[in-house]
């Protein structure tokens, strides 16, 4: 039989640069031929050879709900029927955004854009303009979209700024970025000593999902925020991944709970807030929103920013999120799998280590869960390689890399857990 996905694959490597649209779907960190998806429906997809996968990506977090989610699809139907883009205000914007501030208090005001990269790109310019300083924090292991300033990494001492991880991205860009190693608080507080009055924000991942998943040890974030509020900086959360993905507040919330009175000052959110479309956002105090063109000196634009049809879809899964016991039962099944997968993991000698808030997950070819990058990069890549293969061959589709969370949606069934938890089990038997 001829393997439509190869086929394709091949077309695409003539006319798309490495035959995707983003780097991660090439496979490259995993070798193989990546899955071209013809349709999905619940918790799965069927590839163009009209193989069957369970799905634990979901559009890398979007479809919280599942895949064409029937009251989702309706909404955005009807709004389709009224134009697909205006390039004016429209009642809906008013509508999403109330939601997400009802969702998230720390916010008073929330500027829609239409991207993660681009809020993340647009709450920097902000926290630079609103405080008239250049220099930020951000933390290795935590990604802030493609925007040039936080395409970086650490330099060879503390107190030197960063070098760029792209070509095309100048020094000078990056030269007021200093990248810190996630949770080391003694190095957090080093920095603020050397540069606290120089720093605009800190920028960093709650619960960081482009290093798998790691959290913000409660005591680190507590320093985070005492520092910011010393100096005059501003925290700046990225829950791109986490917002209502890990929590209905989001991780912010899950922090509050250890943390009395902790906020942020600005918050980006995209993926679930767009249930699946192309929609993302970033928020702060009014004082601070208020800095933005037209009504402050902060430029921020975007033809398509508040689009009817992608406010149509976050609003109706917004909505969906909030019904009563949805996160009860999506975060047991989470744990489920997580617990079932670190059973299956001791059964078969492999060394595994995993975690989960919500309906995110991550796990590690390591004997301890990791707590930073550099403890994350010796995590067993050729053994999850094979890993990933031996799930993908048998319908079970995890992140095709080894540092990618995953995510859980509330059309996986037990059924689905169970069958995922056996399929590792076969699979795991083998590894070593």
């Amino acid at each position: 039989m001829t393997d439509l996905n190869q086929t394709y694959f091949d077309r695409a490597r003539r006319v798309i640069p490495g035959g995707v649209n983003s780097p991660v779907r090439a496979f490259r960190a995993v070798g193989g031929t990546p899955r071209f998806v013809r349709r999905a429906q619940g918790a799965y997809f069927w590839d163009e050879n009209d193989q069957k996968f369970i799905d634990y990506i979901g559009s890398w977090g979007p479809m919280i709900l599942g895949h064409g989610n029937p009251v989702v699809v309706h909404a955005v139907q009807e709004a389709l029927k009224d134009g697909f883009s205006f390039g004016a205000p429209t009642l809906r914007e008013v509508e999403l955004v109330e939601e997400i501030l009802k969702l998230m208090p720390s916010m008073e005001m929330v500027r829609l854009v239409s991207s993660g990269t681009e809020a993340g790109m647009s709450a920097l310019r902000l926290a630079r303009g609103a405080t008239g300083r250049n220099k930020i924090i951000k933390f290795e292991g935590c990604y802030h979209g493609h925007a040039d300033a936080l395409l970086v990494k650490a330099g060879s001492g503390l107190a030197t700024f960063g070098n760029p991880t792209s070509a095309g991205v100048p020094a000078e860009v990056v030269q007021h970025t200093l990248v810190l190693e996630y949770n080391n608080v003694a190095q957090l507080e080093e920095a603020f000593a050397l540069h606290g009055k120089e720093l605009a924000c800190v920028m960093i991942e709650p619960i960081a999902g482009n290093m798998n998943f790691v959290r913000a040890s409660v005591e680190f974030m507590k320093r985070c925020r005492e520092l910011c509020t010393q100096y005059g900086a501003l925290l700046v959360f990225d829950e791109v991944m986490t917002g209502f993905r890990v929590a209905l507040g989001g991780a912010q919330s899950v922090y509050a709970a250890q943390i009395p009175g902790f906020k942020p000052d600005i918050t980006v959110m995209g993926k679930v807030i767009g249930g699946g479309m192309p929609l993302a956002a970033f928020g702060g105090s009014r004082a601070i929103m208020e800095q933005l063109a037209p009504l402050g000196p902060v430029y921020q634009a975007g033809t398509l920013s508040g689009n009817p049809v992608a406010t149509a879809c976050g609003l109706a899964t917004l909505k969906e999120i909030q019904r009563p016991g949805f996160w009860d039962s999506i975060s047991q099944r989470t744990r489920s799998l997580v617990d079932g997968l670190m059973h299956v993991a001791k059964e078969t000698g492999v060394d595994f280590a995993a975690d989960c808030q919500g309906a995110m997950f991550g796990f590690f070819l390591l004997p301890e869960l990791p707590s930073n990058y550099g403890q994350v990069m010796k995590s067993d890549g050729q053994k999850f390689n094979q890993l990933f293969h031996g799930l993908l061959d048998k319908g079970v589709y995890i992140a095709p890399a080894l540092y990618e969370a995953g995510f859980v949606s509330a059309a996986h069934t037990n059924e689905d857990i169970d069958q995922t938890i056996a399929i590792a089990r076969e699979v795991m038997s083998k590894l070593n």
